[in-house]
């Protein structure tokens, strides 16, 4: 199955947990997703399969929203509500100006220093790997994007945002600092995100969602995979999917174009919303039968167009391809290697 899908992440999962449920709901192990939301977080969360993981190279820049309440009272060691306090309790009552006033300050291009509970390395080592062994975590200050920082609310010791971020930030160092500045320590007390690159929550399915979409369609398994979530869980199978297995870039997989349920279907992204910035052309057989073997064909509607989405019918993403020439263009990434009808007939 190769599609994009997003999940609304609850509390208390990390990004890989979630991963490895959808691949027991969906039988399938090829399954990544498009950026890490911190166990405490909620919100989107994209995930890729099949083939569709190759398009994580385009959202690796990827804009993001979020919306939370930071807290001023005491910092922690991880910067939120999961850690230990690090500075005495204090009472605190802000104003909403003193807060703004604060806020000003981390809008626009900062350098941020990432917190030590962090993927963050050191030395090759992931900076939370340190932190969780109570060694020194020295990580030095980045640039990042606060392309807005809006104070929404202002109730006693906690302060209420909503902030667009470029790639890389990280909002609980936004949080530590600004109760730095205002000498009363401060964390995050609760984070959501709310969009990420194209995706927002209108987009977003619940695990519970996508497992009752499933069940209709699922066949029992008697042997284990290692697709499970647990030791010797066993994945459960959609009708018509072959075992899970290690998927071949350009593997088709089964396409959301053909064969599968319509419950299932609709929970995925339309494949021609994904990418809006690159134009899509839809290509007639011998061209898409040069395209999947990797071959540079000619689009003379797209003259102008860099990069552009190539699609065999409505929904089968077959490749982004690059102009090399005037209207002559090459795949630089091939999806698919074979029709979709094809791969439904030999299943």
């Amino acid at each position: 199955m190769n599609g994009v899908l997003i999940i609304d992440k609850p509390a208390g999962l990390t990004s890989h947990d979630v991963v490895n449920r959808a691949r027991r709901i969906l039988g399938q192990r090829s399954i990544g997703h498009l950026g890490t939301l911190d166990p405490m977080a909620t919100g989107v969360l994209p995930l890729v399969t099949g083939s569709l993981t190759r398009l994580a190279q385009f959202y690796t820049k990827s804009e993001k929203v979020y919306e939370g309440t930071i807290r001023f009272g005491f910092a922690t060691d991880t910067y939120d509500a999961e850690g230990e306090p690090t500075s005495p309790v204090q009472e605190v009552s802000l104003r909403a100006e003193q807060v703004e006033a604060v806020a000003a300050r981390f809008r626009g291009i900062i350098e941020q220093t990432p917190p030590p509970f962090s993927a963050k390395k050191t030395k090759g080592v992931p900076a939370y790997k340190l932190a969780r062994q109570q060694k020194e975590v020295v990580l030095k200050p980045v640039q990042v994007e606060i392309k807005e920082f809006e104070i929404l609310a202002v109730e006693a010791d906690c302060a209420h945002f909503r902030a667009r971020v470029a790639s890389g930030t990280y909002m609980r160092s936004v949080a530590h600092d600004m109760g730095r500045e205002l000498a009363c320590g401060a964390h995050l007390e609760s984070l959501r995100r709310t969009s990420v690159a194209e995706f927002n929550l209108e987009d977003a399915h619940t695990l519970e969602q996508l497992a009752a979409a499933a069940v209709k369609i699922r066949l029992p398994r008697d042997d284990p995979s290692p697709g499970g979530t647990h030791e010797n869980s066993p994945p459960v199978l959609l009708a018509g999917t072959p075992e899970p297995k290690e998927q071949r870039p350009g593997e088709p997989g089964l396409s959301l174009s053909k064969g599968t349920p319509e419950a299932l279907e609709d929970l995925f992204i339309h494949p021609r919303k994904l990418l809006p910035q690159l134009p899509s052309v839809t290509a007639d057989e011998p061209t898409a039968a040069r395209i999947r073997s990797g071959r540079t064909v000619n689009l003379p509607d797209l003259s102008r167009a860099r990069q552009v989405k190539v699609f065999s019918g409505q929904r089968e993403l077959i490749a982004i391809a690059t102009r090399v020439a005037g209207t002559l263009f090459h795949p630089k990434l091939v999806l698919t290697t074979q029709p979709a009808g094809d791969l439904i007939r030999r299943k």
